[in-house]
């Protein structure tokens, strides 16, 4: 059984040595939703040997600027070569933002903030009319929920009751170069989200997105009610960008930006 808490350490202190190593800039938002990730990928998603194998869960990641951690898993389960993780950036098909390929685990291409979510909803409704078991989650930032297209895709996806769809939110309270209440959060508003996402009609969960058994408890309990479910579900995951480097943590300059050798000195939570 693999120890959830020790992948991901493993996944943080490659992707950070890939990265720097590589010249690859958004180092901190690809931290914050590291645990998220290992949650989905090696205790919740339904998935096989073959990335294509048809009745699979599908995880659309639309946070796109923030998939070295993606990367590195899907290297670490034998959906993309090592090689090309190692040489991300510089010359393999792995690029800054997710580029689709489903052979190699990566169901959408994301990168243009907004869409990624009402590409989920699509495919969560084409899989309620063919009867399809599968699931889809994704993964957006707090900072990305500003864009019309996800509220539309809100909008769609409770009407039409998909409650095969579960999105979890990366709420590291921080987009680009600032705080999100510095842009388009009133500033002093407690759980903005949460009251949206729930007024829209979703079912809502809160839990420390650094988490990783409370964040397999609440999805996997979504995932086990599913036929009594008829609603999409939501989980708000309290994050800190650029978490496990010590250096980074909560400082908006490092959104992209490569740490110094005299800053990765300063210490990680991963060794």
């Amino acid at each position: 059984m693999v120890n959830l808490c020790k992948k991901a350490n493993q996944i943080r202190k490659n992707l950070v040595e890939i990265a720097v190593q590589n010249g690859a800039g958004h180092i901190a938002p690809s931290l914050s939703c590291v645990d998220i990730l290992i949650a989905l990928y090696y205790k919740i998603m339904r998935l096989s040997s073959c990335p294509q194998w048809e009745e699979r869960d599908r995880l659309i990641f639309s946070k796109a600027h923030g998939c070295y951690g993606l990367y590195a898993i899907l290297a670490d389960i034998g959906y993309i070569k090592c090689h090309d993780w190692k040489n991300f950036y510089k010359g393999s098909f792995l690029s800054g933002c997710l580029e689709r390929r489903v052979e190699n685990g990566l169901e959408a291409s994301c990168g243009s903030l907004g869409h990624g979510l009402p590409m989920a909803v699509g495919m969560a409704f084409g899989a309620k009319l063919q009867n399809k078991s599968y699931r889809i989650y994704c993964i957006v930032g707090d900072g990305e929920m500003q864009e019309g297209s996800n509220w539309e895709a809100i909008q769609f996806a409770v009407k039409h009751k998909l409650s095969n769809l579960t999105v979890i939110i990366d709420h590291n309270t921080l987009q680009a170069m600032d705080f999100i209440e510095n842009v388009l959060t009133v500033k002093g508003r407690k759980n903005d989200l949460q009251i949206k996402m729930k007024a829209f009609g979703f079912k809502v969960k809160t839990c420390n997105g650094h988490n990783i058994n409370r964040i397999v408890s609440v999805i996997k309990k979504w995932k086990e009610d599913h036929k009594h479910l008829d609603a999409p579900q939501v989980l708000v995951a309290n994050t800190i960008k650029g978490y496990g480097l010590l250096c980074m943590e909560n400082v908006p300059k490092f959104h992209f930006c490569i740490p110094t050798e005299n800053e990765i000195r300063i210490g990680n939570r991963y060794e």
